[in-house]
């Protein structure tokens, strides 16, 4: 189990079970979400996931994409994609431990601002997992 939430504390999760996937996303979307140049996630079945204080605030990003976040400290906390309605990412810096899921790969490369540099040894995709860097 592992637990999480946001800068104020007002809201909180927990995690069960082991992550589907952890990475490192480099998109605009991400990118603006977080006011970072990049955002570290990890992937869980939604089976997995809950509340355990406050209600988050949600935004569609995109068609197809929810985010959440706290509405009082703005601290980025979930995303979940209609099209994979069985997971959910959470942001990994908001669990109480974030070294407990050190990234294995990074996504959206291509869209990386110039002066940020991609995790050492890590594999690099251009777009999603399926379509590897240059």
């Amino acid at each position: 189990m592992r637990e999480g939430g946001c800068l104020c504390g007002s809201v909180r999760y927990r995690v069960d079970g082991d992550p589907v996937s952890s990475g490192i996303c480099h998109c605009v979307t991400c990118r603006r979400a977080a006011s970072a140049p990049a955002l570290p996630f990890a992937q869980f079945a939604v089976s997995d996931f809950s509340f355990t204080r406050g209600e988050p605030a949600a935004f569609r990003s995109s068609p197809h994409v929810v985010r959440t976040f706290c509405g009082r400290c703005g601290s980025p906390l979930t995303y979940q994609n209609d099209r994979h309605a069985t997971s959910i990412d959470i942001m990994t810096c908001s669990l109480d431990d974030p070294n407990t899921l050190p990234p294995t790969f990074s996504v959206w490369v291509s869209h990386k601002v110039a002066w940020d540099a991609v995790a050492e040894g890590l594999p690099a995709y251009a777009e999603s997992r399926s379509e590897p860097a240059d």
